[in-house]
C-alpha cells in the first residue's frame, strides 16, 4: 500500500536493516558492474527463456572479463570481506 504519494509501502522503511550486510554490499557492487546489462533489459518487450538465458550468459561473460582485467586478482572478494579462492595449479605439458 503506497502512502504519502510514494511508490513503496509505508512499512518498507522499517523493514530495512540499519547497516547493509556484506551480501547486500556485494550485490550492489555487482549490480553497478552490470549497469549496462540492466539498462538493456528496459528494451526487452517479450521475456522468454531464450532472452533470460542470453542475459545470464552476458552477465557471466562480463564477470569473467572483469576478473581477467582486475588490477589485483581477487579484489572484489577482498573488498567485501570474502576469502579469495586459491587458484588451481596448471599442469605443464612437456614440449616436444
Amino acid at each position: 500500500m503506497p502512502c504519502g504519494g510514494v511508490v513503496r509501502p509505508c512499512f518498507y522503511v522499517f523493514g530495512m536493516p540499519k547497516r547493509p550486510s556484506r551480501i547486500d554490499l556485494l550485490e550492489l557492487d555487482i549490480d553497478l558492474r552490470l549497469a549496462d546489462l540492466w539498462r538493456e533489459t528496459l528494451d526487452v518487450t517479450e521475456w522468454n527463456l531464450e532472452v533470460v538465458a542470453a542475459f545470464l550468459r552476458a552477465a557471466y561473460g562480463k564477470g569473467y572479463c572483469d576478473a581477467l582485467t582486475e588490477d589485483a586478482p581477487g579484489s572484489l572478494c577482498h573488498e567485501h570481506g570474502y576469502r579469495i579462492p586459491a587458484r588451481q595449479p596448471v599442469e605443464k605439458t612437456p614440449k616436444s
